[in-house]
């Protein structure tokens, strides 16, 4: 398959239909659950207000309420049976690597597609922000099937504008979206900095999933000599000695310590997190992340 070629929606639906059945199957044979579990409320959202009684806390007093001067209030929640769902999708140049015709963008997209469909499956509402340094596509959540395959053609037919990466960008456009509490599945290889306040911004008012795309090539460079390297974003060309150790070295340590630092970053925030490669099968691990969903109830 040539990655710069669309493929027939038809064929896309098909091949995201066959990658559902795959995931639904595990999870059922594994939690006697389904695939809706990765849709499912994990947390609390606002009901209504009542008044203070004993033994209430104090940090759940609604004080612009109040403050109106007919009693003391506080706030009280409902469980969220179903949750909105956005798929905050990085489109940067850094996703146009791979192994072989396997792209990060492949892979970005694969995940998208086959959430809007199970999204549709399940009566679920799915929406879709992609961005670079900018907005390149907003859908907002919908539900049921055309929704859903309008999605699928809109995103791989999608040529960004840019090719530079904005990840702070993005999920402050994400946070102005918003307006009620969502699942965020964040799609990006974060090849970015200075966007650790927005996620913990995000994780703190949503639901949040954070997908890494790996490429291993990007970790292990081939030893190819010395040869002009290309910045897929800036377009930038330096000549590198791909061979020397120290080349090699360096490019390994700096992929381990970005993935580290995200990590962290992931556990501080009681973030679910999942790094997904270009090379083999990513439906195991994406079973496991929903598989970890429907027994914990929560994130993280």
């Amino acid at each position: 398959m040539n990655p710069s070629v669309p493929l027939a929606l038809t064929e896309l639906v098909r091949r995201l239909r066959h990658l559902e059945i795959r995931i639904r199957k595990a999870v059922e044979a594994q939690l006697q659950g389904d695939f809706h579990s990765v849709f499912k409320g994990t947390g609390l959202e606002f009901d209504d207000v009542r008044l203070y009684q004993y033994g209430d806390e104090v940090r759940a007093i609604d004080w612009a309420v109040s403050s109106k001067g007919h009693g003391t209030f506080v706030k009280t929640y409902k469980e969220e049976k179903e949750q909105q769902v956005l798929v905050l999708l990085d489109v940067s140049g850094s996703l146009d690597v791979g192994d072989g015709q396997r792209r990060k963008l492949d892979v970005a997209r694969d995940i998208a597609g086959l959430l809007a469909l199970s999204a549709a499956r399940q009566g679920s509402a799915l929406g879709l922000l992609a961005f670079s340094d900018q907005q390149e596509l907003y859908l907002p959540a919908a539900k049921g099937p055309r929704a859903a395959y309008a999605l699928i053609n809109r995103l791989f037919s999608l040529q960004p504008a840019s090719q530079r990466t904005g990840l702070a960008a993005g999920i402050r456009q994400a946070l102005g979206l918003l307006k009620r509490r969502t699942l965020v599945v964040l799609v990006s290889d974060f090849i970015d900095g200075n966007y650790e306040r927005e996620l913990t911004m995000l994780a703190q008012r949503h639901d949040l999933i954070v997908v890494q795309l790996l490429a291993p090539r990007e970790r292990r460079f081939p030893a190819l000599g010395i040869v002009p390297l290309r910045d897929a974003e800036t377009g930038q060309v330096r000549w590198v000695n791909t061979s020397a150790a120290a080349f090699r070295a360096s490019i390994e340590a700096a992929a381990d310590r970005h993935e580290a630092e995200l990590v962290n970053l992931c556990r501080r925030t009681r973030t679910g997190f999942l790094a997904l490669s270009t090379e083999g099968d990513f439906v195991p691990q994406l079973v496991n992340l929903f598989r970890h969903r429907q027994q914990s109830g929560r994130r993280g």
